[in-house]
């Protein structure tokens, strides 16, 4: 992912892919329709049908950060959770994601928290 750029300057998730040494770039998607996170500041994680699943440090409906879930079969972008920037749910996820064997998502944001220093999430399906 870039943090920034592409042509809604929400940042983009691109694919290389292996082409005889070197390597073609292709843009998948761009961030920063709407109410979708922008500002992605970390690494995607793949699940078993080929999702990626990531976090945006800003942007979301709360204009907090987000995150998100992008089908590649049809670049399909759906929000699994905005962040309120209350103290419950935190801001400004920057952490990569990881699954458990649930399907359990977690991953951390560096604000909010009962004293303001950031949250441990977890998302569940």
């Amino acid at each position: 992912m870039t943090y920034s750029g592409g042509s809604l300057r929400g940042g983009t998730v691109f694919e290389l892919t292996p082409n005889h040494g070197v390597y073609d770039f292709r843009t998948i998607y761009t961030l920063g329709h709407d109410a979708e996170g922008c500002n992605p500041e970390n690494a995607l994680l793949m699940d078993a049908a080929g999702n990626l699943y990531g976090t945006a440090s800003q942007c979301g409906e709360y204009n907090w950060g987000a995150v998100f879930k992008l089908s590649l079969s049809d670049l399909q972008y759906t929000s699994l959770h905005d962040f309120t920037g209350y103290a419950i749910d935190g801001n400004y996820p920057t952490s990569n994601l990881i699954f458990d064997a649930l399907g359990n998502l977690y991953g951390t944001a560096q604000f909010g928290g009962a004293h303001g220093l950031g949250v441990v999430f977890e998302i569940t399906p």
